[in-house]
């Protein structure tokens, strides 16, 4: 649940506000990541009011607020606050009439006032909102950078999975998230992978204990978050008989509805797991890019297989 004391605590230098009714609860949820202006229901139109978003007065309706008579003024604001609303932004530190503030504590609807722009009140406020309303898990694993693809890692407890994305890290690439992977849907298909904030940058190697990535390898080895574009398992060996060995048939992970490309990979000793993980990385580029180096070798041995058959046969044919 987000309210807008949330939103206030999360949000409130960057969008430089004020809170103007002190006196009422900054407690009310806020159910849907939409804001927009009231438009037509300060005139009265209500039958298309959405009362369940944010509402922002900026400048037209502060405008047509003041155009109008006290009496008229009243009416209209009470009708635009009888929803339940979680709370009203007024945006460029426009004056604020004496009626809202009477008829926002009547219906005891908080007004906060930013000294931004309206256009850029919504561009700030608006990655947020869809941030605290995207589908939300987490998953235990590490999350790498590497050539610019976010590898999610992940095993059984104890399989290598820190020591391995360390290993990346040593080798140029970035650390993302370490044994616990915040995940986000953004849109319909983008999965977004962060850290825990208490915990980022650290990594817990066995043996040694915490480590402070960025302290050890320098600013550059850590990333913020990075969208999760492959999944790479970690198995022992005796788990992963049955693994793709032509990358033919490719595996999926569902996470939060979204499929994601998954490799699994055997371990035994003395196999060198962070060059793997480089080849898988570059190879999802190369997919990107429209090569399938295991589709394309398929295709030329069909070919070939269907050249040698057509050769067979009109050689069969050859009576001379």
């Amino acid at each position: 649940m987000t309210t807008v004391a949330d939103l206030l605590e999360s949000l409130g230098d960057t969008l430089q506000l004020e809170v103007m009714t002190e006196d009422l609860s900054l407690d009310r949820e806020i159910t849907v990541p939409e804001i927009t202006s009231p438009g037509l229901v300060l005139a009265g139109f209500v039958e298309r009011f959405v009362s369940k978003r944010l509402h922002a007065l900026g400048e037209t309706e502060m405008a047509y607020l003041e155009n109008l008579s006290a009496r008229e003024r009243t009416k209209s604001l009470d009708t635009f606050l009888s929803y339940d609303l979680p709370c009203v932004f007024v945006t460029k530190d426009q004056p604020i009439p004496e009626e809202l503030f009477s008829v926002a504590r009547k219906r005891k609807v908080p007004v906060l006032r930013s000294s931004l722009s309206t256009s850029q009140f919504y561009r700030l406020i608006t990655p947020y909102l869809r941030e605290a309303f995207s589908p939300a898990t987490k998953v235990h694993g590490s999350l790498a950078d590497v050539y610019g693809v976010g590898l999610l890692f992940v095993g059984r407890s104890g399989i290598g999975k820190s020591e391995c994305v360390l290993d990346l890290v040593e080798r140029g690439h970035r650390l993302v998230a370490d044994d616990l992977v915040n995940v986000t849907r953004r849109g319909s298909g983008v999965l977004i992978g962060k850290s825990e904030e208490v915990t980022s940058r650290f990594m817990e190697i066995r043996g040694v204990g915490l480590v402070d990535v960025s302290a050890l390898f320098g600013v550059r080895a850590f990333r913020q978050q990075k969208r999760i574009e492959v999944v790479v398992e970690l198995a022992d060996w005796d788990d992963a008989r049955d693994v793709d060995r032509t990358g033919l048939n490719t595996k999926t992970r569902d996470i939060l509805g979204v499929e994601v490309p998954e490799v699994v990979i055997p371990l035994i000793p003395g196999k060198n797991i962070t060059v793997v993980s480089e080849v898988v990385a570059l190879n999802h580029l190369l997919k990107y890019s429209g090569v399938d180096s295991a589709q394309n070798l398929n295709d030329r041995l069909v070919r070939q297989m269907a050249e040698k058959r057509d050769l067979k046969k009109y050689l069969s044919e050859d009576y001379e």
